[in-house]
């Protein structure tokens, strides 16, 4: 696994406080088990088309939403959900949207990979590879030009470092200095090959060569993620410009939920690897229970008041109406 040049100096857990630790650990439950229901949906013919699930990147998101303000910006990618919940998104009107219903945040035109929630500054999914890096380089042009000292967070997968869109937004954002960060989610595989074969070189020279200060860390360990992206944060809010913000993790699942049988291009012992030993809400159950901030019984009542809010919001879509025929040319462009 690659590492940072210049990792920074590791933080004592006691200094963070307990309740965020819980809501870390709240925030990723609830993306993991949304993301659960979202596969039994497809399975059972209640969404209409694919999704591509975010389960066993949870800590990501979490570490990421978690160190922004809610004005500040975030874009996401087809593999989304969990940006949005991390952000804040509701998951009634979550479900509505991937089902197709009107109560959904984009009133069920949006779907799995296209929704947005701007009340909290999410900007949208985008289901283009990389196609978002410009809305977020533009959204952080927009906050210096308005000196709102807003930040806009862009992320994406390691296979958008084959769009060229990138490195454009990346010389505009290191030249103006703009309070964006860059953060690749490196889950090793472009759909179905190993980024190995698709990306040349170290994935941390290409914003280094823009004179953009990169971070290189374990995206499974939540805690990490938040206090890295806390301090990338707080440097581009203080006008110092772009970062680029590497997050190794791993899709415990297919590219998407139609992709069951993956043993033609990984191995099913390099999937149990991962979701045994490096499952970033098994890791972090453990620094809980470690530094006394949760007991079994309280990650379990956690549980279940998760699981009675996910469930909640399935009926809720399940109920909710299809929007009406004469919408069809609506909300559809500016």
């Amino acid at each position: 696994m690659a590492k940072s040049k210049a990792q920074p100096a590791r933080i004592d857990s006691s200094k963070i406080d307990g309740k965020r630790f819980l809501r870390f650990y709240r925030q990723m439950l609830k993306i993991r088990l949304f993301e659960e229901q979202v596969n039994q949906l497809y399975l059972s013919a209640k969404m209409p088309g694919l999704a591509h699930l975010y389960i066993g990147q949870e800590a990501v998101a979490v570490g990421v939403c978690e160190a922004l303000r809610p004005d500040d910006y975030i874009t996401s990618t087809h593999r989304g959900h969990g940006h949005c919940l991390a952000k804040g998104a509701s998951v009634e009107r979550m479900f509505a949207e991937l089902l197709g219903k009107v109560d959904g945040y984009c009133r069920g035109k949006g779907g799995s990979m296209h929704i947005a929630d701007q009340e909290r500054g999410n900007l949208g999914a985008n289901a283009i590879v990389g196609g978002s890096t410009g809305i977020a380089t533009g959204a952080a042009m927009s906050a210096k030009m308005r000196g709102s000292d807003q930040v806009a967070v862009c992320f994406f997968g390691e296979g958008a470092l084959g769009q060229g869109l990138l490195y454009e937004c990346m010389n505009t954002a290191s030249l103006w200095k703009l309070p964006v960060i860059y953060l690749c989610e490196n889950n090793l595989y472009n759909e179905y090959t190993h980024y190995s074969e698709t990306t040349a070189g170290e994935i941390q020279a290409r914003p280094e060569a823009f004179g953009i200060p990169t971070e290189s860390i374990d995206g499974q360990d939540v805690e990490l993620v938040y206090r890295t992206a806390r301090r990338l944060v707080e440097r581009a809010r203080k006008g110092e410009g772009p970062s680029f913000f590497i997050c190794h993790t791993y899709r415990f699942h297919g590219h998407h939920v139609g992709d069951i049988d993956r043993s033609y291009y990984r191995a099913k012992k390099e999937e149990e690897q991962w979701k045994g030993g490096r499952d970033p809400l098994k890791l972090l159950a453990v620094k809980l229970k470690h530094l006394k901030v949760a007991d079994e019984k309280l990650l379990s009542e956690m549980e279940k008041e998760t699981r009675r809010e996910i469930e909640k919001g399935v009926e809720f879509a399940l109920n909710a109406p299809y929007p009406d025929t004469s919408e069809v040319d609506q909300h559809v462009y500016a």
